[in-house]
């Protein structure tokens, strides 16, 4: 029968299971290794908050050094050609550029930006929309076991299908939190970054350490709802895979056909159930489910 005492061990169980299917919202802050004192305010952050250091940047190996310490995921923030005409940065990579000098910058920067697990890119519009300037990327970072994040700065990103045949698993970015340097506007991008992990179960957001941007995850972060879990990139590496950086269609579910069955009739009228007797099936059949079963096994 069922006991009233065992209820909140029931509710616990029935937290737990809530909490394994708690929308994941993954928080990376890019351009890192030039701003120590802003990114100083980013490391004191959950460790589940992660950093993107640029190779050449003054404070690059510091930086990196201090995050992994600290418990936060670092990765690579690389210069990738854009499709405006700007001046490129130094060891920017090009979709012209031979694999050897492809595979040169890449291991110049696993060498300037310790503990590294995976590499995003730094702009980058023209690269990552080339296939073959990407299928070089990926040929390289598969010797190295690193994870490619694509910041999506372009909607037709090569990145997935250059990772074919590779080991190179691809996450892309759904929000950026500070294009506007506005508190209210970067209040309403973490906000949308939350509600796109709630509705579709992680998403990753991008930020850079601009002093409104720290000011603005310092408030909000301690207030992320309960059914939001902060979780490293890395943790997303199985999850299915958005297409893009906008909201992905729910696709409509097929309605199978069905045909009623056929009204089942007493042969003579049933004797009614006393009162006592319904209490003590339904208690019954709820200590003997599945979800209880697995319930007491917890406990």
């Amino acid at each position: 029968m069922f006991q009233p005492h065992k209820l909140p061990a029931a509710l616990c169980g029935l937290f737990l299971s809530l909490s394994a299917h708690a929308g994941k919202l993954s928080i990376v802050i890019d351009d890192f290794g030039y701003r120590p004192v802003e990114e100083n305010k980013v490391l004191q952050m959950p460790a589940a908050i992660s950093v993107a250091v640029l190779p050449n940047a003054t404070f690059a190996r510091q930086m990196a050094t201090k995050a992994h310490q600290s418990g936060h995921e670092v990765l690579i923030h690389l210069p990738m050609a854009p499709l405006s005409k700007q001046p490129l940065e130094k060891d920017t990579l090009t979709p012209e550029m031979s694999s050897a000098e492809i595979a040169r910058i890449i291991h110049d920067a696993v060498g300037k930006v310790p503990y590294a697990v995976g590499l995003n890119n730094h702009m980058g519009s023209k690269m990552t929309s080339s296939l073959p300037g990407m299928q070089k990327v990926m040929q390289v970072l598969n010797q190295y076991n690193f994870y490619f994040l694509d910041s999506m700065t372009i909607g037709n990103s090569q990145s997935i299908p250059a990772a074919e045949g590779t080991h190179v698993k691809v996450l892309k970015r759904r929000v950026f939190l500070d294009d506007s340097q506005n508190d209210a506007a970067i209040r309403e991008q973490f906000n949308r970054a939350v509600k796109l992990a709630q509705r579709d179960g992680y998403a990753i957001a991008i930020g850079h350490p601009h002093p409104n941007t720290v000011r603005v995850l310092q408030q909000m972060l301690p207030t992320l709802p309960a059914d939001i879990t902060l979780v490293r990139p890395s943790q997303l590496l199985n999850e299915p895979l958005h297409q893009g950086s906008g909201p992905t269609k729910p696709q409509p579910t097929p309605v199978p056909h069905f045909r009623a069955p056929g009204v089942c009739k007493a042969s003579k009228p049933l004797p009614p159930v006393p009162q006592s007797r319904a209490v003590s099936l339904l208690a019954e059949s709820i200590q003997q489910s599945p979800f209880i079963r697995n319930l007491t096994n917890l406990f």
